[in-house]
C-alpha cells in the first residue's frame, strides 16, 4: 500500500463592514494564500465560504474553511 495522506482544514474568519467588503476578501484571501506558502501545504482539496447572519438576517461575516495536505 501507498503512504497514507492526511487531509487537514483550516478555518478563517473576517468580519464584513457595509462598503468595504471587497477590502475585507482581499485581505481573507492574502491571509489564505500566506497559511499555504508558510505551511508547506503541496494539495489544496477544497475552499468553501459559508456567510454568518445577525438575528436580522443581514451579513456580518465570512468563514472560509480550507482543506488541505501537506
Amino acid at each position: 500500500m501507498g503512504e497514507k495522506k492526511t487531509w487537514r482544514v483550516k478555518t478563517f474568519t473576517s468580519e464584513l463592514k457595509i462598503f468595504h467588503a471587497m477590502k475585507e476578501l482581499a485581505t481573507l484571501d492574502e491571509q489564505v494564500n500566506q497559511f499555504i506558502k508558510e505551511n508547506g501545504v503541496k494539495k489544496v482539496i477544497s475552499v468553501s465560504d459559508t456567510t454568518t447572519t445577525d438575528n436580522t438576517g443581514a451579513t456580518m461575516g465570512l468563514i472560509r474553511v480550507l482543506a488541505y495536505q501537506t
